[in-house]
């Protein structure tokens, strides 16, 4: 996985959204974070370089300092909307697996550039597949890039839609790059796919 997107909700004020999207392939996962956070992952992604370290900074330089790699990020885990991480952490004598905030594991996969990862379950259950009207397939950024356009305000009772309408409200939010709107869609779709 890569990210793609960082977003700000439109509807929902002090939520963002971290789009990963799938490495050659169309789909992608959003995941909601705390602005903090998402601060975090802005600052490493644009390469800025605060005066003081920030949080995650802090802890690079601490497994710098003692020699510790991470190798790897694992989105192991999604448990009622709550997403789980393992950073994956290589020092000379030993491969050790810690537990963290997915938002914060994102955060340092940054920092460190190590690859992304998450199993078929977790895309198959929380992913939006990003679909090209051309047939022909688009990367995760060039996805991205397509979605400049605007679409509808986003405030209908979702309970109340049909199937079919949900998938249109689903494309016309991801095209306002609404991915916290996106993902209470999804969650309708799948809610309702379940049911079945």
């Amino acid at each position: 996985m890569e990210i793609v997107a960082l977003s700000h909700s439109i509807t929902q004020t002090h939520s963002y959204a971290v789009v990963l999207g799938e490495v050659n392939g169309l789909r992608r996962l959003p995941i909601v974070i705390g602005g903090f956070e998402a601060q975090a992952i802005a600052v490493a992604l644009e390469k800025m370089h605060p005066s003081r370290p920030l949080t995650h900074d802090l802890m690079k330089n601490f497994m710098n300092a003692f020699t510790i790699d991470l190798q790897e990020i694992v989105i192991c885990d999604l448990q009622e909307g709550i997403f789980y991480s393992k950073l994956i952490c290589v020092s000379e004598h030993d491969t050790v697996e810690i537990d963290s905030r997915t938002s914060d594991a994102l955060a340092l996969a940054v920092r460190f550039g190590c690859p992304i990862y998450t199993y078929e379950n977790i895309l198959e259950s929380a992913g939006i597949l990003m679909e090209d009207p051309s047939g022909k397939k688009k990367t995760p950024r060039e996805a991205v890039a397509a979605e400049a356009s605007s679409g509808s305000s986003g405030h209908d009772d979702l309970k109340t839609m049909s199937l079919e309408e949900l998938h249109t409200l689903l494309s016309e939010v991801l095209e306002q790059e609404d991915y916290i709107r996106a993902i209470a869609i999804r969650d309708e779709i799948n809610s309702r796919k379940k049911g079945r």
